[in-house]
């Protein structure tokens, strides 16, 4: 790829990363992901973000350094917005192939750079609204944006291109390919990215709704031209669209507007599986959208994803040794931290020798304040009486999220 210019002066300089490692250890990317650096030109000059050396990032980076006319080695300040090793794991090699290297960072920033890289000389503490001038027309103004997604975070304005370098923030999964701009999206393009921004958020950024939510207040006061992004594309046509995509995903967090339902289930011998398709097809039948997810066939991932927005959600699992279905038990507990709250569920599932299910279903949601209706339980196979029984609370939870 070549550097990719934004603005007078102001490059995108970014890689991507294939599909054979999780995001952060956890997240597939079966579509890969990008990392976006920017570089910035004036009298002095300036890399906002950073890689780590993953699936050949440094080359593709150094190659578009050469290509908009620099090198790591000509760097004069390094601003990072965020301390997470994808935009920071090679600042150690960086500081010994450039030792006179000035890191600008928030206060926060401080200590995990040298907890993480062993590095205390030449940092220097920015907060909100202090700004450096590097010549030639260029200023740069910091904004503090705290647990977006973690503590230290910040942001980076350009005042005279009016350019947001906003991290982790407005971000999404997948490479970013010939199409870099909003602009430029066929509307196959512009689907996928829809979609894996919203899978981006709900699997990195959801935890931290409420903070999203403060940083899109702090920084609205700005003349934004264009959004920036760490990963994904950037949006210079309409940035605003991203704003509120965000502020719309983050309000999902207590109040999803969406009438779905995710259906998340597993089964053992098949026992819980005779009820799936009855279930969908009472759903279906009032009228509700429904996504369905199997696990652990499908990844977590995916079904938190169609969850975040979903009113309703029906969980379908056995009891597994007097408790829950454990990879049933993984996907709550990564609801629980992704603060999954408010939503109206009903849950259904078999037993053999002993119950225990349901027990353990209480005790790991009670803090997401969850609306639900009573649970069909059965021993062995399912009799045609409990498969109605099902049934029925399906369809009252389906008419339950309907809005009209």
């Amino acid at each position: 790829m070549k550097a990719i210019q934004i603005a007078d002066n102001v490059f995108r300089i970014a890689a991507n990363i294939g599909d054979k490692d999780l995001f952060e250890g956890i997240w597939p990317i079966p579509d890969g992901v990008s990392i976006n650096s920017y570089l910035v030109k004036g009298e002095k000059t300036v890399l906002i973000d950073l890689v780590k050396d993953w699936d050949n990032a440094l080359e593709q980076v150094n190659g578009q350094l050469a290509d908009a006319g620099t090198s790591l080695g000509g760097i004069d300040y390094l601003i990072i917005n965020h301390m997470e090793p994808d935009h920071t794991g090679w600042l150690a090699d960086m500081k010994k192939q450039n030792p006179e290297l000035k890191i600008y960072c928030s206060k926060k920033s401080v200590p995990l750079i040298k907890a993480f890289y062993k590095i205390e000389d030449n940092v220097f503490p920015v907060g909100s609204g202090d700004s450096l001038d590097i010549g030639g027309g260029k200023t740069l103004i910091f904004e503090d944006a705290p647990n977006v997604h973690w503590p230290e975070t910040m942001v980076t304005y350009e005042k005279s291109t009016g350019v947001l370098f906003s991290c982790d923030a407005f971000g999404s999964f997948g490479r970013v390919e010939e199409h870099v701009f909003d602009d430029e999206l066929t509307a196959e393009e512009a689907e996928f990215y829809d979609k894996e921004t919203l899978r981006y958020y709900a699997n990195i950024v959801s935890t931290f709704s409420s903070f999203v939510l403060k940083a899109i207040d702090k920084v609205s006061g700005l003349d934004i031209k264009v959004i920036a992004p760490s990963h994904g594309i950037l949006w210079r046509k309409n940035p605003s669209k991203i704003i509120e995509d965000y502020r719309r995903l983050a309000s999902y967090n207590t109040n999803p507007e969406e009438d779905e339902i995710t259906f998340i289930w597993s089964s053992m011998y098949g026992n819980t599986e005779k009820l799936v398709e009855p279930i969908i097809r009472a759903v279906e039948e009032e009228g509700v959208k429904i996504n369905v997810h199997r696990v652990p066939q499908t990844h977590v991932s995916f079904a938190l994803a169609d969850a975040w927005k979903s009113a309703g959600l029906i969980f379908g699992m056995p009891t597994y040794e007097y408790r829950m279905f454990p990879p049933m038990a993984y996907v709550l507990d990564i609801f629980d931290r992704s603060h999954v709250m408010n939503r109206k569920i009903f849950r259904f599932g078999s037993f053999g020798w002993s119950g225990g299910a349901q027990k353990q279903f209480q005790e790991l949601t009670v803090n997401l304040k969850w609306e639900c209706i009573e649970p069909v339980e059965w021993q062995g196979a399912a009799d045609e009486e409990t498969i109605a029984r099902a049934v029925k609370q399906a369809k009252a939870l389906a008419r339950s999220i309907k809005k009209s």
